[in-house]
């Protein structure tokens, strides 16, 4: 992969992590104030519990592409940035232009996920 495509995937990457980031700390404010309410019913129990759940299982999903990211990131750095885990031939550039912190190529993405 040429230096100017590694520099536009690291880029994306680096755009993508801030997000997330923002987002984390989002999720974390929410999840405080919900902890600050008075709830006075059953209702407001439920609705804040839901609420609760719903915005940590987003926050966990946010945690592991951030993972992804860093995982990426440092392939870039080492020299394997572009190239399947199982197969060990390159990802399509398309691919990674939809998502850059992608391990597998295509092939091996359906192989992955047929096997999970």
């Amino acid at each position: 992969m040429q230096t100017s495509e590694l520099q536009f995937f690291k880029d994306m990457l680096l755009n993508r992590k801030q997000q997330i980031l923002k987002n984390i700390d989002g999720v974390n404010s929410e999840l405080s104030d919900l902890s600050n309410l008075e709830l006075n019913d059953e209702g407001d129990y439920a609705a804040a519990n839901n609420n609760t759940a719903i915005e940590g299982a987003i926050a966990q999903q946010q945690i592991e592409e951030l993972e992804e990211i860093d995982n990426a990131l440092k392939k870039i750095e080492n020299g394997g940035y572009g190239v399947c885990e199982m197969c060990e031939d390159d990802i399509g550039f398309q691919r990674l232009k939809v998502k850059p912190h992608a391990i597998y190529c295509i092939d091996c993405r359906e192989i992955a996920e047929k096997n999970q």
